[in-house]
């Protein structure tokens, strides 16, 4: 198993290294990039004056509003060096385009090299990847060439067709998957219905992308327990962003995504943008290293975790992140309780009765949060809706209002035109 030697090192080499790195990145910003030019000029930020990781605070930080209203002027090159164009996925907001240069695309290959590395991969592998390629989606074109890499072999098979992905399996016998873990039950589901035995194939493990695998404590969640519970495969849990250009992915120990500080540095910043204390959940705010088109500094992800910083048992001593408790954005305030979407997730996964589901957040006429479950079911009997409605009040101590839908109409909405990603939470809250 290949671990990048700062990885391994001594927490201090590791912030030293990373400070020295932050030095160069900001003599580049100052000599290239429109945004953060005036940033500087705007704060009368002196550059030389930051010269540790907690100097930081003293810059404003980054959000996703600046990259939509403001996006040409993170560009640090001229256009003849760009090589690529991508785009987020759009979904708190406008999708963002990001240019990526050779060097960039490059450094992406070798982020996603050492994170497959990290969750057990070598050139004895095969991956099946059930991800798309198109739609100016960055991370398909990163795994494709992280694989590469990685000296292992690579089944483009893209989402979705759950037949054409077990014929592959029978072709070629993959060992892996790179899959949003919620399609694995849907494989599943099509394979016990063809008669397919699914679990004597080739696959021995997924690393799962897009949607958490576990609870903050590190355990399976229901989804991932419903994949386990039929098919015995080994489960990876990833965190990724187009904006970072790097992952956060699980080792063999799944007790969190390791960071890699050599591709980022990481903060985790309260409501007032400063540094939470050990313990407490934080905004993932993320300053890119080696990025050539688009670099960023002090960028707020909306995404709240937890992070742990003892050495884990696989001999990397850097920090790891907990599962995503939430999007800032997409925070609720329903009759009193503070929730999260990822936490009606959990409890609409513990039911195999619901094949699938949109969560709907909209404004009240007393101007607080609604919450409307759309539920794909076969079973739609007042008593299956009330049982679901009691185990929303016994973990959460409230029950939204649950719809029954035709299980097609969830899926269209779920997967739209050019979606490279299935849609589960809705906002129609006021925006004003």
């Amino acid at each position: 198993m290949f671990i990048p030697e700062i990885e391994k090192c001594s927490k201090s080499d590791i912030r030293a290294y990373q400070e020295d790195r932050l030095a160069e990145l900001l003599v580049y910003l100052k000599n290239h990039s429109k945004f953060y030019q005036k940033l500087f000029k705007d704060n009368d930020i002196d550059i030389r004056e930051i010269k540790t990781l907690d100097d930081l605070v003293k810059i404003p930080v980054t959000t996703k509003d600046h990259l939509q209203e403001q996006n040409t002027d993170f560009l640090c090159v001229s256009k003849n060096k760009i090589v690529d164009y991508t785009t987020t996925s759009g979904t708190l907001g406008d999708p963002v385009t990001f240019a990526l240069t050779d060097k960039d695309i490059d450094r992406l290959a070798y982020n996603e090299y050492i994170s497959f590395a990290c969750a057990d991969g070598s050139d004895d592998d095969i991956f099946q990847l059930m991800v798309t390629m198109d739609r100016r989606f960055m991370a398909g074109l990163a795994y494709y060439s992280g694989i590469r890499k990685l000296g292992a072999g690579i089944v483009r098979v893209g989402p979705g067709n759950p037949g054409l992905q077990f014929d592959t399996i029978n072709r070629i016998k993959p060992n892996a998957f790179i899959t949003v873990p919620s399609f694995l039950l849907k494989l599943i589901e099509y394979a016990e219905k063809n008669g397919i035995d699914y679990r004597n194939t080739s696959i021995k493990k997924a690393v799962c992308i897009g949607e958490s695998i576990r609870t903050p404590d590190f355990e399976l969640n229901p989804l991932s327990r419903q994949i386990k519970d039929k098919w015995d495969i080994k489960l990876y849990s990833t965190y990724a962003s187009t904006e970072m250009g790097t992952a956060f992915t699980e080792c063999g120990q799944g007790i969190g995504g390791h960071h890699h500080p050599e591709m980022i540095i990481v903060e985790f910043l309260d409501e007032n943008d400063m540094p939470v204390k050990d313990g407490e959940p934080g905004e993932v705010t993320i300053t890119t290293l080696g990025v050539e088109a688009m670099p960023l500094l002090r960028f707020k992800t909306g995404d709240i975790c937890y992070h742990y910083t003892d050495k884990c048992e696989c001999g990397r001593n850097t920090v790891r992140l907990g599962p995503v408790i939430g999007r800032k954005k997409q925070m609720i305030k329903y009759k009193g309780t503070t929730l999260y979407p990822p936490a009606l997730y959990d409890l609409l996964n513990d039911f195999k009765d619901i094949e699938n589901y949109i969560v709907e957040v909209s404004t009240n006429s007393i101007g607080t949060d609604d919450i409307l479950i759309n539920v794909g079911s076969k079973n739609i009997s007042e008593s299956f809706e009330k049982k679901i409605k009691d185990h929303f009040r016994a973990k959460l101590r409230v029950a939204p209002t649950v719809k029954f839908q035709k299980i097609s109409d969830i899926y269209k909405k779920q997967f739209p035109e050019m979606s490279r990603k299935p849609i589960t939470f809705i906002d129609n809250r006021d925006k004003n």
